[in-house]
Protein backbone atom coordinates (compact mmCIF):
# COMPACT_ATOMS: atom_id res chain seq x y z
CA UNK A 1 0.00 0.00 0.00
CA UNK A 2 1.09 3.57 -0.61
CA UNK A 3 0.51 5.94 2.32
CA UNK A 4 0.45 9.68 1.58
CA UNK A 5 -0.04 12.05 4.50
CA UNK A 6 -2.33 14.94 3.67
CA UNK A 7 -1.83 18.57 4.65
CA UNK A 8 -3.93 17.75 7.73
CA UNK A 9 -1.51 15.95 10.08
CA UNK A 10 -2.47 12.37 10.81
CA UNK A 11 -4.87 12.04 7.86
CA UNK A 12 -3.66 9.78 5.05
CA UNK A 13 -4.68 8.89 1.52
CA UNK A 14 -3.97 5.21 0.98
CA UNK A 15 -3.60 3.75 -2.49
CA UNK A 16 -3.33 0.07 -3.29
CA UNK A 17 -0.32 -1.41 -5.08
CA UNK A 18 -1.69 -3.60 -7.81
CA UNK A 19 -0.05 -6.82 -8.91
CA UNK A 20 -1.48 -7.31 -12.42
CA UNK A 21 -1.45 -10.45 -14.53
CA UNK A 22 -3.62 -12.11 -17.18
CA UNK A 23 -6.36 -12.85 -14.62
CA UNK A 24 -6.72 -9.26 -13.40
CA UNK A 25 -4.93 -7.98 -10.31
CA UNK A 26 -4.30 -8.62 -6.64
CA UNK A 27 -3.70 -5.91 -4.03
CA UNK A 28 -3.59 -5.62 -0.28
CA UNK A 29 -6.24 -3.24 1.14
CA UNK A 30 -5.38 -3.76 4.81
CA UNK A 31 -2.17 -4.72 6.60
CA UNK A 32 -1.85 -4.20 10.34
CA UNK A 33 1.95 -4.10 10.10
CA UNK A 34 1.98 -1.37 7.43
CA UNK A 35 -0.53 0.76 9.37
CA UNK A 36 1.57 0.39 12.53
CA UNK A 37 4.72 1.40 10.61
CA UNK A 38 2.99 4.69 9.76
CA UNK A 39 1.88 5.23 13.37
CA UNK A 40 -1.78 4.64 12.50
CA UNK A 41 -4.42 2.92 14.59
CA UNK A 42 -5.02 -0.70 13.64
CA UNK A 43 -8.03 -1.28 15.85
CA UNK A 44 -11.16 -2.25 13.90
CA UNK A 45 -14.28 -3.09 15.92
CA UNK A 46 -16.98 -2.39 13.38
CA UNK A 47 -17.40 -2.19 9.60
CA UNK A 48 -20.24 -0.15 8.12
CA UNK A 49 -21.83 0.17 4.68
CA UNK A 50 -23.71 3.19 3.37
CA UNK A 51 -25.65 2.87 0.12
CA UNK A 52 -26.98 5.94 -1.67
CA UNK A 53 -29.55 5.74 -4.45
CA UNK A 54 -28.82 8.99 -6.26
CA UNK A 55 -26.05 11.36 -7.19
CA UNK A 56 -25.70 14.47 -4.97
CA UNK A 57 -26.67 12.71 -1.75
CA UNK A 58 -24.71 14.29 1.09
CA UNK A 59 -23.97 12.58 4.41
CA UNK A 60 -22.25 14.40 7.25
CA UNK A 61 -20.36 15.96 8.74
CA UNK A 62 -20.20 13.42 11.60
CA UNK A 63 -17.90 12.48 14.46
CA UNK A 64 -18.05 10.99 17.95
CA UNK A 65 -16.99 12.97 21.02
CA UNK A 66 -14.27 11.74 23.37
CA UNK A 67 -13.88 9.30 24.98
CA UNK A 68 -15.63 7.62 22.04
CA UNK A 69 -13.69 9.44 19.31
CA UNK A 70 -13.17 7.16 16.35
CA UNK A 71 -10.70 6.52 13.59
CA UNK A 72 -12.28 5.73 10.22
CA UNK A 73 -10.88 4.10 7.11
CA UNK A 74 -13.24 5.03 4.28
CA UNK A 75 -13.49 3.50 0.82
CA UNK A 76 -16.00 3.78 -2.02
CA UNK A 77 -16.83 0.28 -3.22
CA UNK A 78 -19.33 1.23 -5.93
CA UNK A 79 -19.84 4.51 -7.78
CA UNK A 80 -18.00 7.63 -6.62
CA UNK A 81 -17.98 10.09 -3.73
CA UNK A 82 -16.37 13.41 -2.87
CA UNK A 83 -15.07 12.70 0.63
CA UNK A 84 -14.43 15.56 3.08
CA UNK A 85 -12.76 15.71 6.48
CA UNK A 86 -12.49 18.71 8.81
CA UNK A 87 -9.85 18.96 11.56
CA UNK A 88 -11.66 19.72 14.83
CA UNK A 89 -8.68 19.10 17.13
CA UNK A 90 -8.35 22.25 19.31
CA UNK A 91 -4.58 21.93 19.59
CA UNK A 92 -3.93 21.27 15.89
CA UNK A 93 -2.14 23.77 13.64
CA UNK A 94 -4.77 22.92 11.00
CA UNK A 95 -7.78 23.39 13.31
CA UNK A 96 -10.99 23.95 11.24
CA UNK A 97 -9.19 23.28 7.93
CA UNK A 98 -10.59 20.70 5.53
CA UNK A 99 -9.62 18.57 2.58
CA UNK A 100 -11.75 16.83 0.00
CA UNK A 101 -10.93 14.14 -2.51
CA UNK A 102 -12.64 11.71 -4.84
CA UNK A 103 -12.91 8.13 -3.74
CA UNK A 104 -14.23 5.88 -6.49
CA UNK A 105 -14.74 2.23 -7.21
CA UNK A 106 -12.24 2.67 -10.04
CA UNK A 107 -9.41 4.40 -8.14
CA UNK A 108 -9.84 2.10 -5.09
CA UNK A 109 -8.37 4.87 -2.94
CA UNK A 110 -8.98 4.98 0.83
CA UNK A 111 -8.97 7.85 3.32
CA UNK A 112 -7.68 7.37 6.86
CA UNK A 113 -9.58 9.75 9.15
CA UNK A 114 -7.95 10.25 12.57
CA UNK A 115 -9.74 10.90 15.85
CA UNK A 116 -10.91 14.48 16.20
CA UNK A 117 -12.04 14.93 12.58
CA UNK A 118 -15.55 15.42 11.24
CA UNK A 119 -16.29 13.34 8.15
CA UNK A 120 -18.83 13.54 5.36
CA UNK A 121 -19.25 12.99 1.66
CA UNK A 122 -21.37 13.76 -1.36
CA UNK A 123 -22.10 11.12 -3.97
CA UNK A 124 -20.88 11.80 -7.48
CA UNK A 125 -22.80 8.94 -9.09
CA UNK A 126 -26.06 7.10 -8.64
CA UNK A 127 -25.93 3.82 -6.72
CA UNK A 128 -22.81 4.67 -4.71
CA UNK A 129 -21.75 2.46 -1.83
CA UNK A 130 -19.23 3.36 0.87
CA UNK A 131 -17.46 1.01 3.28
CA UNK A 132 -16.03 2.20 6.62
CA UNK A 133 -13.82 0.44 9.11
CA UNK A 134 -14.08 2.12 12.52
CA UNK A 135 -11.94 1.87 15.65
CA UNK A 136 -14.66 2.18 18.32
CA UNK A 137 -18.24 1.08 18.65
CA UNK A 138 -20.99 3.52 17.79
CA UNK A 139 -22.11 5.32 20.94
CA UNK A 140 -25.39 7.22 20.41
CA UNK A 141 -24.69 9.65 23.28
CA UNK A 142 -21.34 10.61 21.76
CA UNK A 143 -22.70 11.28 18.27
CA UNK A 144 -21.94 14.82 17.09
CA UNK A 145 -21.96 16.72 13.86
CA UNK A 146 -21.33 20.02 12.18
CA UNK A 147 -23.34 21.38 9.29
CA UNK A 148 -22.05 20.50 5.82
CA UNK A 149 -22.40 24.14 4.68
CA UNK A 150 -21.17 25.84 7.86
CA UNK A 151 -19.38 29.09 6.89
CA UNK A 152 -16.76 28.41 9.58
CA UNK A 153 -15.22 25.86 7.20
CA UNK A 154 -16.10 27.14 3.71
CA UNK A 155 -16.11 23.67 2.16
CA UNK A 156 -16.19 23.74 -1.62
CA UNK A 157 -18.62 20.89 -2.33
CA UNK A 158 -19.22 19.73 -5.92
CA UNK A 159 -22.10 21.62 -7.51
CA UNK A 160 -25.49 19.93 -7.43
CA UNK A 161 -28.86 20.89 -8.89
CA UNK A 162 -30.68 19.13 -6.08
CA UNK A 163 -28.57 18.04 -3.12
CA UNK A 164 -30.18 15.47 -0.82
CA UNK A 165 -29.35 16.07 2.85
CA UNK A 166 -31.19 14.46 5.75
CA UNK A 167 -33.09 16.65 8.21
CA UNK A 168 -30.66 15.52 10.91
CA UNK A 169 -27.62 16.65 8.90
CA UNK A 170 -29.27 19.96 7.95
CA UNK A 171 -29.99 20.53 11.64
CA UNK A 172 -26.50 20.37 13.10
CA UNK A 173 -25.64 23.68 14.81
CA UNK A 174 -23.11 26.23 13.61
CA UNK A 175 -19.60 25.33 14.66
CA UNK A 176 -18.53 27.09 17.84
CA UNK A 177 -14.77 27.09 18.34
Amino acid sequence: MIFTETELPGAFVIDIERRDDERGFFARAWCEREFEEHGLSTRVVQCNLAYNHVKATLRGLHYQAAPHAEVKLVRCMRGAIYDVIVDLRDDSPTFTQWIGLELTADNRRMLYVPEGFAHGYQTLADDSETYYQVSVFYEPGAERGVRWDDPAFGIDWPPAERRIVSAKDRGWPDFDA
